[in-house]
């Protein structure tokens, strides 16, 4: 896979876009929506939009069966998720229940790689929604246990809740991304020193 395409384009309400990589297969899974203030964000209404996920995120798949239950699971798992984020963002162990729903999903069988007689990557076997969402937990279960676990992080912008894993050398990663967030941090601390300075 081209590393230059990891990750999802996200798409604002404003019209604008921009690609988003968090840095984990786990994270892309956040941007759907999410419990409490983040469920109006909330676009896993149906089999076509769960498969319309998978075929975005960064995982290789073939053909994918999802159904509504496949929905359920992505919510329960996405929601889990998203509060072992914040929790982990801001220092803290997080939800045994949380864990659980994590350690749930991560034991179904993953989706299945294939060679292909010409000795390369073949694509991959028919799979479910369930499969996918094992491959999703034991991200996660990888994550929170290896050497990034520390560094899951929230976009600092202020209007901006997007969770990323900073793998950058100093550790010192602000935003979600440099050509959205980053760009309107800048362009805001531009505008405040130049009005500053007129005063």
């Amino acid at each position: 896979m081209d590393d230059a395409a990891t990750g999802l384009v996200l798409h604002h309400p404003d019209g604008t876009s921009h690609r988003f990589d968090p840095g984990a297969l786990c994270l892309e899974l956040l941007p759907t929506g999410g419990p409490g203030a983040h469920a109006r964000y909330e676009v896993l209404h149906r089999p076509a939009d769960l498969a319309e996920w998978i075929a975005a995120c960064r995982l290789d798949t073939g053909e994918v069966a999802v159904d509504e239950a496949g929905v359920a699971a992505a919510r329960e798992l996405r929601d889990a998720l998203w509060r072992l984020t914040e929790a982990r963002a801001e220092g803290l162990p997080g939800a045994p229940a949380d864990y659980a729903a994590v350690n749930r999903a991560a034991a179904a069988p993953p989706p299945v790689p294939r060679i292909g007689p010409d000795g390369r990557r073949a694509e991959p076997a028919p799979t479910t929604a369930g499969a996918v969402l094992s491959a999703v937990a034991r991200d996660a279960v990888e994550l929170f246990t290896g050497p990034y676990a520390d560094r899951i992080r929230v976009c600092g912008a202020h209007d901006c809740q997007l969770h990323f894993v900073d793998t950058s050398r100093p550790g010192r990663r602000r935003w979600c991304s440099m050509e959205r967030c980053g760009n309107r941090q800048k362009v805001r601390a531009l505008r405040a020193r130049q009005s500053g300075g007129e005063g």
